[in-house]
């Protein structure tokens, strides 16, 4: 009896031992030395490379070159734009979002290598950025040397500095890599590719990837930097000092959110109730007018947003639609069907509608230094919706979308007549005079005066692709205040922000082109020089992870090691 009673206990007690001795045995096949970190890293970045060849992200970079100015150090001076699908399956190919010029007709054309890219910078330079090295990163060509850990954002990673080795070829990569230390992913590399010469020259580029799910990390953004405008070897080398970005999104665009909705459980009943009272239930020929319109503006939006040039309906979205509401509400209007608002994916500065869907770029919400900068936007909008401005309802029929995507700004064009755009001005005029933004002139008047002081420096970023240009939209700025007493030359507050730089307000997930407005602490006092209104600056993105990770200390062992390990 007493053996029955010992036994249970032993086998408790075995039990536990194994629990315990499970996670050793975990740990015990993570590389502990530099050396088998480095050769993770290196495996892991080769595995990236040909993961990457699956999609067709859009790409978008934006340059601006820079001038020394006495009072500031650097403004801008010039701007090229491309917007474009990287075709990664054929290494860094893009194919532009441009239209060829036919006879006698003049097309928007939008990137492009002629309008895009001069002597002074290749086409593939600036997607080739997001690869560290395509076909060479390994120890035969590097040598990697560990330097410290540390976070970016919520992320602890492996610090390396990295330099190719004699007579490894032209076009290595010299810098400084973070590496994540769970799965050994490369999240961040800065420096250039080595090899320059007076007929081709690399840049200073900060390549960045962020999670978009277990064990996947994807490019997002580029920041690259070049020369100094006081550096005269900068002009003998043949280009301006210059600063750019470039943007990466739509890996996972289409069919998903149909997908999901398709598979959503719905329930009903055996016997479904059904309403036998006599009901109003058929369409006047107002209702069908109405409806048809509106199938017509819904067909647009989806395929913009399939194409990942409109993001998915967020909380950005309901940012706008709060500022629509105050104005409908103080102006009593009832304007049916509902107005929506959402949100286009590039830097550009634009805003237009489409019947009553109310569209504003990415970038202009990101430069709006405030709600009250914001609120002078929209009400002009909202006066083409009032107005009921016509828009063509041609696509309320499928085959109508049927079209190359190179072609999509051709086919979409809201761009008014200039008797509609007066009419709306008028109507936004009103709806901003009995808003309650109507007291808050001062930050709206000081974004109109910075826009207009920079339109000649910054041509291509205020450049609309769909509709008219924000200039216009602000017009309604300058004549809604004329009559007021505080209107007079405004002055900014202390430490006030006429225009904030690009990629101020608004955080994209390159993986579902969801956005989300960034949550950053304030900057305090801000020198002259700090403010950088419509600029182009550094980005340092808040790393996250997301999915599900198996959580190791993997990397615990180098930092000591690091010393007495052999150099690779």
């Amino acid at each position: 009896m007493r053996r029955l009673k010992i036994l249970p206990a032993i086998l408790i007690l075995l039990a536990i031992l194994i629990l315990l001795t499970m996670p050793i045995a975990a740990a015990a096949q993570q590389p502990t030395t530099v050396s088998e970190v480095v050769d993770k890293v290196v495996r892991q970045e080769q595995a990236e490379v040909q993961l990457l060849r699956q999609y067709s992200p859009l790409v978008e970079t934006y340059i601006q070159n820079r001038r020394a100015d006495k009072q500031v150090g650097a403004v801008p001076d010039g701007d090229k734009y491309f917007l474009g699908r990287a075709e990664l399956a054929k290494d860094v190919e893009l194919e532009p979002l441009e239209l060829e010029h036919s006879a006698g007709i003049k097309h928007k054309v939008l990137g492009g290598w002629s309008s895009f890219f001069s002597t002074e910078f290749l086409p593939r330079g600036f997607l080739q950025m997001i690869f560290l090295d395509m076909n060479g990163f390994d120890r035969q060509h590097y040598k990697i040397e560990y330097v410290r850990r540390e976070f970016l954002g919520e992320v602890r990673c492996l610090v390396f500095d990295v330099d190719p080795l004699p007579k490894s070829g032209k076009g290595r990569f010299v810098g400084r890599i973070w590496v994540e230390d769970q799965d050994f992913h490369i999240v961040r590399f800065n420096g250039a590719y080595g090899g320059s010469s007076m007929t081709s020259h690399y840049f200073n580029f900060d390549s960045w990837r962020v999670n978009t799910g277990k064990d996947q990390w994807l490019p997002a953004f580029v920041y690259c930097e070049q020369g100094s405008v006081r550096d005269a070897q900068t002009r003998r080398m043949g280009f301006k000092a210059f600063r750019a970005q470039t943007r990466l999104w739509g890996y996972n665009i289409g069919n998903v959110q149909g997908e999901q909705e398709l598979s959503k459980i719905l329930v009903e009943g055996a016997n479904p109730v059904n309403d036998q009272s006599e009901a109003a239930n058929d369409y006047s020929p107002f209702q069908a007018e109405r409806a048809w319109a509106r199938q017509a503006e819904e067909n647009i939006t989806e395929r913009l947003e399939r194409q990942g040039l409109i993001a998915p309906r967020g909380e950005v979205d309901k940012v706008l639609e709060t500022v629509i509401n105050n104005l409908e509400v103080t102006n009593n209007l009832d304007i049916q069907p509902e107005v929506h608002c959402r949100v286009l994916m590039t830097s550009t500065l634009e805003s237009f509608s489409i019947g009553h869907t109310i569209v504003l770029s990415r970038g202009l919400i990101d430069v709006l230094p405030d709600e009250a900068s914001l609120a002078a936007i929209l009400p002009h909008e909202l006066g083409h919706v009032v107005l009921g401005h016509h828009m063509d309802t041609q696509f309320a029929f499928f085959d109508s979308l049927r079209f190359k995507e190179k072609e999509t700004f051709w086919h979409f064009d809201f761009a008014r007549t200039p008797e509609e755009e007066e009419a709306a001005k008028q109507k936004g005029n009103e709806l901003l005079s009995n808003s309650p933004y109507k007291e808050q002139s001062i930050p709206a008047k000081l974004f109109l005066q910075a826009l207009t002081s920079r339109a000649k420096e910054i041509p291509n970023l205020i450049s609309p692709h769909l509709g008219d240009s924000v200039s216009t939209s602000l017009t309604v700025v300058a004549s809604a205040f004329s009559a007021q007493p505080s209107s007079a030359e405004p002055k900014p507050p202390p430490n006030g922000i006429a225009a904030l730089p690009l990629g101020g307000r608004i955080k994209v997930d390159p993986w579902n082109d969801h956005l989300r407005m960034l949550k950053s602490k304030p900057a305090g006092t801000l020198a002259e020089s700090e403010r950088m209104p419509f600029e182009v600056t550094p980005v340092l993105l808040y790393l996250t992870r997301q999915g599900e990770h198996t959580s190791t200390e993997a990397a615990s062992a180098v930092a000591a090691k690091s010393d007495s390990e052999t150099k690779p």
